[in-house]
């Protein structure tokens, strides 16, 4: 039922978390529900980190772009508290902050992202917080001529499986831009993680991959024998892969917070509103959900759901909606949040070019690697 508060008695909302999803529920609250909302965000860093890495001069990163939280909290008409939430008191609506003073609330939203875990032993694992420094590493091993056999390895479970594809396709590309000799190998679980994809979507990645050379073997889990030349060996077949590097994604795991239920790998699950199933004025978005794709895109359009259904909540003149997973093929590379991006666009310093060509859906790499958006819970 939704409750009508008077414009004298704002809806408390309080957002934890300051990466993509949570500034963006942050400017789209403030945006729909405008003075019915008093708006803090929670979080353990004081800087929503924008790095560009540029596709020009790809052994480098280019100038990190942070911008300052509070600057982001001040412009939303926040209060910012650098702090992380550790529990909540769902019945008395009290979050508690570690080492500050519990924050009541009338509406509660968790975007504390995950914490990325290495799965294959004797490899090199990415994640979007080293990933100049790995990329760049191993392309100037292959411009070299060091290493001629790439695997890409997704492990099963929760994870970000599409950006392996990217990455793959990144890397090939820029090895035949070197004239490096490169054959890559992508090692996918079974079933495949492009399942939630739709077949469109799937046909065009599959075509992109044979364009550009890579092959893709699936595999229940795969492992790493260490050696000169590593060897990745798939289970249960037992099938052998002769490499020269190997380049595995993490497993995720979710930010447990006391007070707050955890299902499996410690996701938090929501319903199509975003709503934490079984807690009330609880709400969730982001990587920490248990939503199975996770990606930017993803994330913020969660936070878009979440923040019409508080607005609403908070009396506003918005018509919640629900999240609609069909809607995945526009939403798996780039962050896309519409208030985000008019924030960040709005300071000429922040924005980037962003090219065209390439897989027009997929773009985390093709994007991301030049516009890279890492956000810090």
């Amino acid at each position: 039922m939704v409750t009508t508060v008077a414009a004298s008695d704002p809806f408390r909302v309080v957002v934890a978390g300051g990466g993509a999803a949570g500034l963006e529920t942050l400017l789209a609250l403030r945006t729909l529900a405008g003075e019915r909302v008093a708006l803090t965000l929670v979080a353990p860093h004081d800087e929503f980190v924008y790095r560009p890495l540029a596709v020009e001069a790809p052994f480098g990163v280019g100038r990190a772009r942070r911008v300052a939280l509070d600057d982001a909290a001040r412009d939303a008409d926040a209060t910012f508290v650098p702090a992380t939430i550790e529990a909540v008191d769902t019945a008395q609506r009290i979050a508690q902050p570690a080492a500050s003073h519990p924050l009541e609330y009338d509406a509660l939203v968790l975007a504390v992202g995950a914490r990325a875990v290495p799965a294959i032993a004797h490899a090199l694992t990415w994640d979007d917080r080293a990933d100049a420094e790995v990329i760049g590493g191993l392309l100037q091993d292959i411009e070299q001529g060091y290493s001629r056999r790439l695997a890409v390895v997704i492990p099963p479970g929760p994870g970000w499986p599409l950006r392996a594809y990217e990455l793959a396709l990144f890397i090939t590309r820029e090895a035949t831009s070197m004239s490096a000799d490169l054959e890559t190998t992508i090692v996918a679980p079974e079933p495949s993680p492009l399942r939630l994809l739709s077949p469109r979507l799937v046909e065009l990645l599959s075509t992109e991959l044979r364009l550009a050379g890579v092959h893709v073997v699936s595999a229940a889990g795969a492992g790493v024998e260490p050696g000169h030349a590593p060897t990745v060996v798939l289970r249960p077949s037992g099938q052998r892969l002769e490499v020269d590097r190997v380049l595995a994604l993490p497993e995720l795991r979710g930010r447990p917070i006391t007070g707050i239920p955890a299902g499996d790998h410690e996701f938090v699950e929501v319903d199509e509103h975003g709503r934490v199933r079984g807690l009330d004025r609880v709400w969730a978005v982001g990587d920490g959900t248990a939503f199975p794709v996770k990606s930017g895109g993803v994330a913020v359009e969660q936070a878009d759901v979440v923040a019409a259904d508080i607005g609403a909540e908070a009396g506003a003149a918005v018509e919640p909606r629900a999240f609609d997973p069909d809607s995945l093929e526009e939403l798996a590379g780039l962050p896309n949040g519409c208030y985000l991006r008019g924030w960040l666009t709005g300071d000429d310093d922040l924005t980037t070019r962003l090219p065209a060509a390439g897989v027009p859906i997929l773009t985390y790499l093709e994007r991301d690697l030049e516009a890279s958006w890492r956000g810090e819970p």
